[in-house]
């Protein structure tokens, strides 16, 4: 992943701590630590455009329609499932690319199994900054862990700080699996491989025909943006062949979904009229 890849770290908290301004029932996620997570520079930008949150929207919506919706709901979706598995049906949950992800220190259930955090150096450290200043001592069932996805064994990196393959695990791939080339997306199902019999996963997706300049889904300044101009997505499925890929690596896809069923479970019963997102989707799926 490169350094271009890296600086879009902070990008879904920034968005996700302008979700507080909305009156809680409006929210599609809550959270409490968005803001307070992120480095001086992107706390200082939300406070100072937070209050005209519903304006930013509207100016993302004309630019990457669907974006603002799409990360609320695979954010909660995501909540609502890991939350689910850590009563009882995992033993270790793994957020491979986890940027500025709170959900280690604020789901209650994730209080209860040791949590690895996976992303490139400069990220870890930065958040680590934070985490130093917001929590005296730092949560001791947090382990942050930096690595370059392309170039370093995932297997490798983890084990050396204390993870085990053979516990089941709970593994997060958020908004990551575009930045990464087929070799890092490989070696990593190489590790999810071999994990243990009701482990489970979820990752989100860009179907292949968008990264391949196909079809473009009504994102011309996205496709242009990360694949013209920064040249760093690489890696789409083809949805009709999810579960090929994935039973090449002995999982089981529990759930395919498209961000209009993300929208219709979350944005909905908020009453905001927000777009979905097509060029993503998200699955979730168990080791068999």
């Amino acid at each position: 992943m490169s350094r271009k890849a890296a600086r879009t770290g902070p990008g879904a908290m920034v968005l996700v701590a302008m979700e507080q301004y909305f009156p809680e029932a409006e929210r599609i996620v809550t959270d409490g630590l968005a803001l307070p997570i992120l480095p001086f520079g992107y706390r200082a930008e939300v406070r100072l455009i937070g209050p005209i949150t519903n304006w930013v929207i509207k100016k993302s919506e004309q630019k990457v329609p669907g974006l603002w919706g799409g990360i609320m709901a695979r954010k909660a979706y995501i909540d609502d499932k890991v939350s689910h598995d850590a009563d009882g049906q995992i033993e270790a949950v793994v957020n491979l690319g986890a940027g500025f992800d709170t959900r280690a220190y604020r789901l209650p259930a994730l209080a209860r199994v040791p949590v690895w955090e996976v992303d490139l150096p400069s990220n870890i450290d930065a958040k680590r900054s934070r985490l130093e200043k917001l929590f005296e001592p730092v949560l001791a069932h947090v382990t942050l862990v930096p690595i370059d996805f392309d170039h370093e064994d995932l297997a490798t990196v983890l084990s050396s700080h204390g993870y085990t393959s053979d516990i089941k695990t709970f593994s997060i791939w958020e908004g990551v699996t575009q930045y990464l080339t087929e070799d890092g997306i490989r070696a990593t199902f190489q590790l999810l491989a071999r994990a243990p019999a009701g482990s489970r996963l979820v990752f989100t997706y860009t179907p292949k025909d968008f990264i391949d300049g196909e079809v473009f889904y009504g994102q011309e300044y996205l496709y242009k943006q990360m694949l013209l101009k920064d040249k760093i997505w690489f890696f789409g499925i083809d949805p009709e062949h999810v579960d090929d890929f994935l039973d090449e690596y002995g999982w089981r896809v529990l759930e395919h979904l498209g961000y209009d069923e993300l929208s219709e479970r979350y944005v909905k019963p908020t009453g905001r009229n927000l777009q979905s997102m097509a060029i993503e989707r998200i699955v979730y799926a168990e080791k068999l």
